[in-house]
């Protein structure tokens, strides 16, 4: 016997039938970005290292801590993608994708990559379904990013979600913020390598998950209190829109997350019902990345959304997403000829998009009807020596019991009329 091999450690692997509701999360997020008017991009898994590094920030976590980088054959350093954000504006700027009129808005999904401890709803590999926008500073931009994700949440029945909201500021407040963040930052008892994070980015350390942290920042000066007039307007221009759409928010003045890219709205998505690590999605403006990763100077808005953590909040909060059964008719045949109509049965059910599966390797009728319910289909239909004979099929609702004959030339019809009642 072979040796035996298992997923490497912090993978959020899906098999059945956890794949099926995988798939509906990712499906029903994705959705909601179509339904907007945004493009499909895909994306590569990895990209050069450096484009992270000046992307994200040199500072941050993700860039410090956690990247997967490796060198290829050629001594080139790249990186398995922590976030997919720099990837479509390198991808936008690669490809002129902004000449062909603005905003650019696309979407996109995927796994991404972090090398991070392992916990509940934190994984080394994760799944997210983001878009992005470029090429509008509009405030109503802002909140459609944010519904979208809202509409996603909604067709999965979500509703235990909180919206966090803040506003990181334009180039001048941030810049009068870090200086009045790092006096107050100076005044902490902080270890050396925290001390060191404050000097080159302090907007990092309001990120600082530790308690031991967190409690020395509760007088901290907030962002919102040197917000320019501008920024200020912007602000309250996209909580306006949100209100007109219904949308609830908190203000959450300490909000920065993880990347050093963010500027003016910036959004968190968390659910109490996933514990320690509650965040589902988020994301925000990026008005000066694009000129950093060598484009034009054209703003940026966008978010990413945990499928692996929608998926927990869906558990927890109890909804049943996604279809449970894997197909709507199982075929089965008693004998060779019967065996060829099945076959062409199958094909034109599955080309009239009927989900359609077939007993295999000669099974007895009584298996083949337990593996009929294990499929979960709503109908099994029959060929037998007498259905040859008489080229009619044998139809049986699983659900109801009742059967029905009817020529083969009619199948398709019938088994659309019966799955629709």
């Amino acid at each position: 016997m072979g040796q035996k091999f298992q997923a490497p450690k912090g993978v959020a692997e899906y098999t059945p039938p956890d794949s099926i509701e995988f798939l509906a999360v990712r499906n029903a997020l994705a959705g909601a970005a179509q339904r907007a008017g945004y493009s499909y991009l895909e994306l590569p898994i990895f990209e050069d290292t450096a484009l992270y590094v000046r992307g994200v920030g040199e500072s941050t976590d993700v860039v410090s801590k956690e990247m997967y980088t490796f060198d290829d054959r050629g001594g080139r350093s790249l990186t398995l993608r922590p976030e997919g954000t720099a990837g479509v504006v390198r991808s936008v700027v690669e490809h002129s994708l902004d000449r062909a009129g603005l905003p650019v808005k696309l979407w996109y999904a995927g796994p991404f990559f972090r090398a991070e401890r392992p916990q509940h709803g934190r994984y080394r590999q994760f799944n997210q379904v983001g878009l992005e926008a470029l090429g509008s500073s509009d405030p109503a931009l802002d909140a459609e990013v944010i519904a979208v994700a809202v509409e996603g949440f909604a067709a999965l029945g979500l509703t235990g979600y909180r919206l966090l909201l803040n506003s990181l500021g334009d180039t001048a407040s941030r810049l009068e913020y870090r200086d009045v963040l790092t006096t107050f930052l100076a005044t902490l008892d902080l270890d050396e390598a925290t001390q060191a994070r404050a000097q080159q980015n302090p907007l990092r350390v309001l990120d600082d998950k530790r308690a031991s942290v967190q409690a020395q920042l509760v007088d901290a000066p907030l962002m919102a209190d040197v917000l320019s007039a501008e920024s200020r307007e912007h602000h309250d221009a996209v909580r306006g829109y949100l209100r007109d759409l219904g949308i609830v928010w908190e203000d959450a003045p300490r909000l920065v997350r993880g990347l050093d890219y963010y500027t003016r709205t910036t959004f968190e998505f968390v659910h109490d019902g996933l514990g320690a690590q509650s965040a589902i999605g988020g994301g925000g403006r990026y008005d000066g990345l694009m000129a950093e990763l060598g484009g034009q100077e054209l703003p940026g808005i966008g978010f990413g959304l945990g499928v692996d953590r929608t998926l927990l909040a869906c558990r927890a909060e109890g909804l049943a997403v996604g279809q449970t059964s894997r197909c709507d008719v199982f075929l089965i045949a008693m004998g060779d000829v019967a065996k060829t109509r099945i076959m062409t049965a199958a094909a034109s059910l599955r080309a009239a998009s009927v989900r359609t599966d077939i007993a295999f390797d000669g099974r007895s009728l009584k298996g083949s009807m337990r593996a009929a319910d294990k499929s979960g289909a709503k109908l099994v239909a029959i060929v037998g020596e007498a259905e040859v004979e008489a080229d009619t099929v044998n139809i049986k609702n699983l659900v109801t019991s009742d059967q029905v004959s009817v020529p083969t030339g009619d199948l398709v019809q019938e088994i659309q009329e019966m799955l629709n009642t």
